[in-house]
């Protein structure tokens, strides 16, 4: 059974390679907060936003290419979503962001702000990505990861758990190197420390050392772990606070 359908209204988005007509949509069944006749925002075809679940584009979004937007997520405000990106689950993309490429965004993620989310990029979990961050590549934020401010989390960076980065003088990804020949991400958390996201290792900076030397006592990976923990130590700024977020972005 379908949920929604066009409405006859349709407005031009011009690409790189063609133009995009996209079409405004209106509920015909009530589901989650939507009742009959609530008008949606635009997607280019069906495809764009699943006739199952409670997933929603509503205010002036635009969903369009071959993205897809199911589950219960929700796409509101001015967002875009495009490509081949995919947002569903319970996660929410809003304000003025963008999620592109092959980027992916699910769980009770949020992207919200002027924050893009593109490339391979994926957000998961109980994640935020706000402001005018951008996570690009093939970069991961998940867990309880706050990425905002004027942050760039890039390449192959995984930013995980209770990290708090807004800024890009908060995160510092070292790579390949080490036994696993694979890159080794810093970033700042939210206690104000350095935590370390090293192929399974995930945890405080002194932790990192002391697994290091566990593993690798003084070898030749020991001593490149440890130069990179005396970089990160210099390179990332631990202090000040993060700027404060409009939780309706």
């Amino acid at each position: 059974m379908k949920k929604y359908e066009f409405t006859g209204e349709t407005k031009q988005v011009e690409l790189l390679f063609r133009t995009a007509t996209l079409h405004r949509i209106r509920a015909v069944v009530e589901f989650g907060l939507v009742k009959v006749g609530d008008l949606g925002g635009w997607i280019e075809k069906e495809e764009n936003l699943s006739h199952e679940g409670k997933a929603w584009v509503c205010g002036d979004a635009k969903v369009w290419g071959n993205a897809k937007v199911w589950g219960n997520a929700k796409v509101c405000g001015d967002a875009k979503v495009c490509g081949d990106a995919e947002v569903w689950g319970n996660a929410e993309v809003c304000g003025d962001a963008k999620v592109c490429g092959d980027a992916e965004v699910w769980g009770n993620a949020k992207v919200c702000g002027d924050a893009e989310v593109c490339g391979d990029a994926k957000v998961w979990g109980n994640a935020k990505v706000c402001g005018d961050a951008e996570v690009c590549g093939d970069a991961k934020v998940c867990g309880d990861a706050e990425v905002c401010g004027d942050a760039e989390v890039w390449g192959n960076a995984k930013v995980w758990g209770n990290a708090k980065v807004f800024s890009a003088s908060h995160v510092l990804i070292i790579g390949a190197i080490g036994s696993r020949n694979d890159f080794t991400t810093f970033y700042r958390d939210k206690d104000g420390e350095i935590t370390v996201k090293c192929g399974c290792f995930l945890g405080k900076i002194d932790k990192f050392l002391e697994k290091v030397t566990a593993t690798h006592g003084n070898s030749k990976y020991a001593l490149v772990y440890r130069a990179a923990v005396e970089v990160a130590k210099l390179q990332i700024d631990l202090s000040g606070e993060a700027p404060e977020q409009n939780n309706n972005d």
